[in-house]
């Protein structure tokens, strides 16, 4: 097995942080499942040009839309938040605002992605 350690991280028993790979998974997995979540809502929506709005909210309204709708905002959310975050950590060098700005940026998207969730749910209920 090899191991990626400088000398001096070995001694003082430094390493990985051990979750790259967690994160960059995460990432990578958000992007394939939105590339056809996006591909669905782009047609549906193309669907809807020029639609009454009824019928539009017809189409939110039906439970296979509404799910997917559902689905394609946690994962854009949560992709858009492990992106923001990378920018974050590589280009915010004070460790407190590094802190600071992961936070807003998580609480901001969770917000939002709620919001969003919350919508789609009113909708679908007939609110």
């Amino acid at each position: 097995m090899r191991r990626y350690e400088t000398a001096e991280s070995r001694a003082r028993g430094l390493g990985s942080a051990k979750n790259g790979f967690h994160h960059w998974w995460h990432q990578r997995l958000t992007a394939v499942l939105l590339v056809p979540l996006m591909l669905w809502l782009g047609m549906g929506l193309a669907l809807q040009a020029g639609a009454e709005f009824e019928a539009a909210r017809d189409w939110v309204a039906n439970p296979i839309n509404a799910t997917l709708l559902i689905v394609a905002i946690v994962m854009l959310f949560y992709h858009g938040a492990l992106g923001v975050q990378v920018v974050i950590e590589d280009y915010v060098h004070t460790a407190g605002l590094k802190w600071l700005s992961n936070l807003a940026v998580q609480f901001a998207c969770l917000v939002v992605a709620v919001a969003g969730i919350l919508a789609v749910i009113q909708i679908t209920l007939g609110g």
